[in-house]
């Protein structure tokens, strides 16, 4: 009989402490504000924002290639969101004791900063053909556009932009373009960036995040 009443005062003061125990701060904050939710919507956005300027700039001519297109560089950053919306969505296990957790978490991780690399690469092409284009002298050449650097040098690299038609596209819009892809890369740098700081500060510079106690004399969770 003493070891019932025992027990049962034992589930009670257990209850009690599981009341009184501080609520998750989760439910407070913006639910599309959480990472990485946030950072895979930026991705995806800028992801797709690339990848449309790229085959804008492949409608203008043909001959364009894969460093002047900067398409590889968007589906990259739409495959690492694809990731951070997985990440997300899965449950949170602590000290990564699922090893699905591990894995999508490394993997994100590594997609950040390939991301990251990639788009500073595209800023560094993206302006030197910016940098050439706005140089350019051009001739119409039928459906092409020809253009060269410089007229007077008889030995000068000669640029075919074949089915360009009016040389306006190679001279204003691509050059537009290229000017573009410099701004959104920069951005997808940043955000790829963030995201890559962040897991690494979560797995390696936060060694723990807090101890509850509970007080013998007040019976309350105290968060240190």
């Amino acid at each position: 009989m003493g070891q019932g009443q025992k027990r049962s005062s034992d589930n009670k003061q257990s209850q009690k402490n599981r009341d009184a125990s501080p609520a998750p701060e989760d439910g407070k904050r913006c639910r599309v504000c959480r990472f990485p939710l946030l950072v895979a919507l930026l991705q995806l956005l800028l992801g797709v924002a690339v990848t449309a300027v790229a085959f804008l700039m492949l409608a203008i001519s043909s001959s364009l290639i894969a460093r002047e297109t900067s398409h590889w560089a968007g589906i990259t950053l739409c495959l690492a969101s694809v990731v951070g919306f997985v990440l997300y969505f899965i449950t949170y296990q602590p000290d990564e004791r699922t090893s699905m957790q591990f894995i999508v978490k490394l993997l994100y991780f590594v997609l950040c900063t390939i991301g990251l690399v990639i788009s500073l690469l595209v800023v560094a092409f993206a302006g030197h053909h910016h940098s050439q284009a706005s140089s350019f002298n051009c001739q119409n050449a039928g459906v092409d556009c020809v253009c060269v650097l410089d007229q007077s040098d008889p030995i000068a690299r000669t640029f075919n932009y074949q089915g360009a038609g009016d040389c306006e596209a190679i001279t204003s819009t691509l050059t537009f373009y290229f000017l573009l892809q410099i701004l959104l890369n920069l951005a997808q740098a940043l955000v790829c960036a963030t995201g890559a700081f962040i897991m690494w500060k979560d797995r390696y510079q936060v060694f723990f995040a807090g101890i509850q106690i509970r007080s013998p004399s007040t019976q309350q969770w105290q968060k240190v």
